[in-house]
């Protein structure tokens, strides 16, 4: 399993009613796997293993890591599928946000080498233009790395992610959730406390 394709074959952006992924055939496969059907699962697997390896993989930067994590969500995803609620996320969402939750888990516990994120960090979205000028011009990396460490470890992550990993922020909504609002106010937040923190 060393790459996207290999996870599946299935194109997730065929979502007709007879679609193995449209969201009304994952929730019946999700149904059946609380049974413990385990053909269920394997269609389950087959239909959006790509989809959560890409998300994975966005995060983590590292295949082999992303084919060990994306394996712990599937384990999870067997163990709660009971708990998914289709008045709260569609299948593939309430999927999705059990394999980015996985991958963060993971990078905190082995995080990439400091330079990485803060260099990425400077590549902000046209919607936040005074945080990427100001991280632009931010030329020393270990010490926007300790103002980053400073943060509350879900604003840090959510920094993370819209600037690393270029999470819009209905995904980011998604994942925490959040109101977009409120993960707009916290992003500008953070962002402010980062800038506090580097200023001279």
């Amino acid at each position: 399993m060393s790459d996207a394709s290999r996870h599946s074959s299935t194109h997730l952006g065929d979502t007709s009613p007879t679609s193995p992924t449209s969201s009304d055939h994952l929730h019946d496969l999700l149904r059946r796997v609380t049974r413990r059907d385990r053909r269920a699962f394997a269609q389950l697997y087959a239909a959006t293993s790509a989809k959560l390896y890409g998300t994975v993989l966005r995060i983590l930067k590292e295949r082999g890591r992303a084919d060990d994590v994306v394996q712990e969500a599937y384990v999870t995803i067997w163990q709660k599928a009971a708990q998914f609620d289709a008045a709260r996320a569609s299948p593939i969402a309430w999927m999705v946000a059990i394999a980015r939750h996985a991958a963060i888990d993971e990078l905190r516990r082995q995080p990439r080498a400091p330079h990485e994120p803060e260099e990425a960090l400077a590549h902000t979205p046209a919607d936040e233009p005074s945080a990427r000028e100001h991280l632009e011009h931010e030329q020393d990396a270990k010490r926007l790395h300790a103002c980053l460490e400073a943060l509350e470890a879900e604003r840090r992550d959510m920094v993370r992610l819209a600037y690393l990993d270029g999470w819009s922020r209905a995904d980011l909504a998604t994942h925490f959730e959040q109101p977009v609002n409120t993960v707009k106010t916290w992003l500008h937040r953070a962002l402010k406390q980062l800038k506090g923190c580097l200023a001279p």
